[in-house]
């Protein structure tokens, strides 16, 4: 009986529920709700053509543009060894972690129209174009450096050695050996810098918002359900895509073979230091630069900015988000390990690992509000929408994990008498739990950060730090911009705090080399 149980088909079930009562349904009913209302053609209207194709055109370019920032960067961080290189890997991934309310008030802060730098990029694409390399730089360096870890010694010896200069040995045999890695990472870059809301909610502007903002102002100021779910057909089209096109590359990375890696050489000469400076430089333009512009507006708010902490409407938000972020992480752990073990011999499951990025979170939260008008008061479908949102994070990374362990164990396992239970409890799950706890420490952060379903589900009562924040935004008055950068510092500390909470066993089994 236990055995019937712990099938993947049967543990499939649980995600494919939750999946079905949290984004299938809702979006339906939404769909149901405008198609009896005229809409109009989306290639003959301007207005909505020109928002889908720039949500595209946007992401593309944040693609190319993170990949050509983060090949060389990864290169570097691959093959030198430098002061400080271990904490450059510890921090690589913090811009990751933020909440994007906090990212977009960071890239304000350095070049909007009050930015540090004096440099204005309000109303021009670029402002969104680099809110998007802030999150996903890293993403792509990471995912890189991953890949050119995986380049044999003796392969690129045998280049070498047969008269590859170095720009060519890089060509032949180290970028195609690393490819495996970059493409899913492009998928995912892709989808993030297409589905965003909170990024392009606030960077964006009238011109450039991408289609998932459209579909908030439709849907929120002009009950326009119709062309809403019309943009929302288009767009989950190519979000679903996307994700079959990341399930198909992840799918497809090498297993783990026995090597000798490339050794990296210390920076001693002047070209290696130059090589590596700019490599920081470009890591700290991209990711730090930003939030340090959020702690240094904050601290300019002087003492007045910051007696909003004090205050009893931050005490509550941040009790709220607290709490809401706790309660989600225990449905996050379940459904993320269930999904992760029946997507281990499935595509469709891998794929539809990634259904909460593909459907618009703006069309699930008022889809939710029509499906479930009994319950868009209460906790369980807040806190349910929290664990919609982030436990995709806890199914990549634990899937992950599950594809580098290597067969033989299993198989060794199998032969000296192991069930298949005490297998995957002996031999795999030891493996793969660094993954867990890496995937558990971002849902952790997104939970922290969340902002779209919070912003039509939570009751007044219930206002979170990101949705303070957002209050605060929209009012005049440079006392509120003040008390938003101060509130967004503090959002920016706590979604820190709760990734490096989480993620410290994984920290603790790993060295500095790969943390």
């Amino acid at each position: 009986m236990l055995r019937t149980r712990l099938t993947p088909a049967a543990l499939a079930l649980l995600p494919l529920a939750f999946l079905g009562l949290m984004a299938v349904g809702p979006v339906l009913r939404l769909f149901a709700e405008g198609a009896g209302q005229p809409s109009a053609n989306l290639w003959a209207d301007d207005y909505l053509r020109w928002r889908l194709l720039w949500s595209v055109l946007q992401a593309a370019a944040s693609c190319l543009a993170a990949l050509l920032a983060g090949l060389p960067v990864a290169w570097v961080l691959a093959r030198f060894d430098f002061p400080g290189r271990a904490l450059v890997l510890r921090l690589l991934m913090l811009p990751f972690v933020m909440p994007p309310l906090v990212a977009g008030i960071g890239v304000l802060a350095l070049v909007g129209p009050h930015g540090l730098t004096g440099v204005d990029l309000q109303d021009t694409p670029w402002l969104l174009l680099y809110g998007n390399l802030f999150y996903n730089l890293p993403l792509v360096v990471r995912a890189a450096l991953d890949g050119f870890a995986q380049v044999p010694q003796s392969r690129l010896a045998a280049a070498r050695t047969l008269g590859a200069g170095p720009w060519r040995a890089f060509w032949r045999v180290e970028l195609p050996t690393a490819r495996p890695w970059i493409l899913p990472a492009l998928c995912l870059v892709f989808l993030y810098c297409f589905s965003g809301f909170g990024i392009a909610l606030l960077l964006g502007g009238q011109r450039y918002a991408t289609v998932e903002v459209e579909i908030y102002s439709l849907v929120a100021y002009e009950l326009n359900l119709a062309d809403a779910a019309l943009l929302a057909y288009a767009t989950m089209t190519i979000s679903a895509l996307t994700a079959l096109a990341y399930a198909l590359a992840e799918r497809r990375l090498a297993q783990p073979l026995r090597f000798e890696p490339v050794a990296r050489t210390r920076a001693a000469s002047l070209w290696s230091r130059l090589a590596v400076a700019a490599a920081l430089g470009l890591l700290f333009f991209c990711g730090g630069a930003p939030l340090l512009a959020v702690l240094g507006r904050a601290l300019l708010a002087g003492r007045a900015g910051w007696v909003v902490l004090l205050e009893p409407d931050t005490v509550a938000a941040l009790w709220n988000t607290t709490r809401f972020t706790l309660m989600a992480l225990g449905a996050v752990a379940v459904l993320g390990v269930a999904h992760a073990l029946a997507a281990r011999r499935s595509l469709l499951m891998r794929a539809l690992g990634f259904l909460p990025f593909v459907v618009s979170s703006v069309c699930v939260a008022f889809g939710l509000l029509l499906l479930y008008p009994a319950y868009t008061a209460s906790l369980g479908l807040l806190v349910a929408s929290y664990a919609f949102l982030a436990y995709p994070f806890v199914t990549k990374n634990l899937l992950s994990a599950f594809d580098a362990v290597p067969a033989h164990l299993a198989e060794a396992a199998r032969t000296l008498g192991a069930s298949p239970a005490r297998t995957f409890w002996r031999v795999s799950w030891p493996l793969a739990r660094e993954g867990f706890a890496r995937g558990m420490a971002f849902a952790a952060a997104t939970a922290v950060g969340e902002f779209a379903v919070t912003l039509f589900l939570s009751r007044p009562e219930w206002t979170t730090l990101t949705t303070l924040i957002y209050q605060h935004l929209g009012r005049p008055g440079s006392a509120n911009l003040d008390a938003a950068m101060v509130l967004a510092a503090g959002l920016m500390v706590l979604a820190l705090a709760a990734f490096l909470v989480i993620d410290r066993p994984a920290r603790a089994t790993r060295g500095g080399e790969h943390a």
